[in-house]
């Protein structure tokens, strides 16, 4: 694929450089997500962090949406694992 003339579609992107090196986590962080993968989640915090995904995602410009709706909606909407 050729590029295209800089007068042809105005700016020209930079080139992207590949990554380079090996990233060094930290390793307070390792242990944080290591301590993570043991720990439980219970239903309502499972539930909770629905509710904030399904509000979260809700549109920006709808005003009769709230968190506390959502939660009620939630009540009564069921899935079938």
């Amino acid at each position: 694929m050729s590029r295209p003339n800089k007068g042809e579609r105005g700016k020209i992107m930079a080139e992207r450089k590949p990554f380079l090196g090996h990233i060094k986590t930290d390793p307070e962080l390792q242990k944080i997500i290591q301590e993570s993968r043991r720990t439980r989640v219970t239903e309502e915090e499972l539930r909770e962090q629905r509710i904030s995904f399904a509000y979260g995602n809700a549109p920006a410009n709808a005003k009769d949406i709230t968190k506390d709706s959502v939660r009620k909606a939630s009540k009564h909407i069921l899935l079938n694992a």
